[in-house]
């Protein structure tokens, strides 16, 4: 047995040595020519993190290196599930909510009641201002809650929903760099969480230019050189197709009329004082129809084209269904973008108390369906939505629930699921994008 023990110590002394020996000999070896260390043992023991600079090929130290590429592919199968976006179907998109977990207090959620302009008239109405989460300024409840804009999954939600819809633009009410609305906080900071979550989604932007204080020829040409710096090279930044062939970015200039066509001539007429034409900033300027004289006053102040934007038939001339063919007309005559303005319904009872005279019904969807079908019968260039998410004016598309808060109970999409304006949207987005390509056979 002694004899036994002395040889097993002297067998394992020598396979020590010759472990220890191996060892060594591998470690002497570069990565190139230890082609067991390359193929084998990397696979268990990450190598340092290291630029080869020959080819510009960076090895991480880290396996989760390659999770981008895999979420990539399962992104690309999540694309093939919903329809084709059309970029013709632009939504009007409103990125103003705040809640306190992401912005400390709420904002446009516990919108103010507004007042009648005739004292007496708003002395029989309720004032004060709504106090979320379950008294919020708008007549249907969202699906989210009350959420906020700069909520990441809240982004991607909303990108998923209009993914599913077949909308192809969202169309971002705007103000300029450290202006906001009376109601909210500053815009422009969310513009590029706003631009990545739609690029994910294959989604484009355009910029819906508000009425910010002090307006005019030349803040506006700066502000335009600001968009086009900051935010052109984005993947997700829309540009339209012109008639000869020029790719160029595509605004909204919401209540356009408040600055007279000469004002505006000095940016949007080659000989203007602040002129954007034939400068890398040019664009094409889609301004508010209202009164019927405005379309005159467009066409002398130099813009491209017009919308119609209120989602009320009949209470202005632009949002009139029945003069859309007539407004076509004279777009196509004058050499105009049309773009009309469709949306499933009005109530703004919520911030206005006094204005249920304008209130829509949806309908369970046939007033979404009716003003959908006037669009396509007057064959524009491009439908807009209004909207996706202006829940104080009730013409959301956003997913709403039932829901009951005391004396309130919120007005719903029953007895239809939360999803039916959506569902409505793909339909009318295909069926105009059906309808486009039989009128250029």
């Amino acid at each position: 047995m002694a004899r036994f023990r002395r040889k097993s110590c002297c067998a394992l002394i020598v396979l020590a040595w010759a472990v220890f020996i191996i060892t060594v000999i591998l470690k002497s070896l570069s990565p190139e020519d230890n082609n067991f260390g390359s193929q084998f043992a990397l696979r268990f023991i990450p190598p340092s993190r290291q630029t080869e600079q020959n080819n510009n090929v960076v090895v991480s130290a880290k396996p989760v290196q390659m999770i981008p590429a895999e979420k990539a592919d399962r992104m690309e199968n999540k694309m093939q599930d919903f329809p084709e976006p059309n970029y013709n179907v632009h939504v009007f998109y409103y990125v103003w909510y705040g809640n306190p977990q992401f912005n400390g207090k709420y904002f446009h959620w516990d919108h103010s009641l507004l007042p009648h302009w005739d004292p007496k008239v708003a002395s029989g109405y309720p004032s004060g201002r709504h106090q979320p989460p379950d008294d919020i300024g708008a007549n249907f409840y969202p699906a989210l809650g009350p959420y906020s804009s700069r909520d990441p999954l809240v982004l991607e939600e909303h990108m998923r929903q209009l993914r599913t819809a077949a909308v192809g633009v969202l169309a971002v009410s705007w103000y300029p760099r450290s202006m906001n609305d009376d109601n909210g906080e500053e815009i422009d900071n969310l513009l590029p969480l706003v631009l990545d979550a739609a690029d994910k989604y294959q989604l484009k932007v355009v910029f819906h230019i508000e009425p910010y204080k002090g307006r005019d020829d030349a803040n506006m040409r700066e502000n335009i050189k600001y968009i086009v710096e900051r935010y052109g090279n984005h993947p997700a930044f829309y540009r339209y197709k012109t008639s000869n062939g020029k790719f160029l970015p595509l605004y909204y200039v919401y209540d356009s009329y408040l600055q007279t066509p000469d004002v505006w001539a000095q940016l949007l007429k080659p000989n203007g004082l602040s002129t954007i034409r034939n400068t890398p900033y040019d664009g094409i300027f889609i301004a508010l129809l209202v009164e019927e004289r405005h379309k005159k006053d467009i066409q002398t102040a130099g813009f491209d084209g017009l919308y119609t934007y209120f989602a009320t038939n009949g209470f202005s001339y632009g949002s009139s269904h029945h003069n859309w063919r007539s407004i076509k007309t004279f777009c196509d005559y004058n050499d105009l973008v049309f773009v009309p303005s469709v949306g499933p319904g009005y109530i703004d009872t919520s911030i206005r108390p006094w204005n249920s005279q304008n209130t829509r019904n949806r309908i369970n969807g046939k007033y979404y369906e009716t003003s959908f079908n006037a669009a396509v019968e007057a064959r524009p260039q491009i439908i807009s939505i209004t909207s996706f998410n202006e829940w104080h004016e009730g013409t959301q598309i956003e997913e709403a629930i039932p829901k009951t808060w005391g004396k309130t109970v919120y007005l719903d999409y029953l007895p239809h699921k939360p999803t039916v304006y959506l569902e409505i949207t793909q339909k009318w987005a295909r069926k105009f994008s059906e309808e486009q390509k039989k009128w250029l056979e």
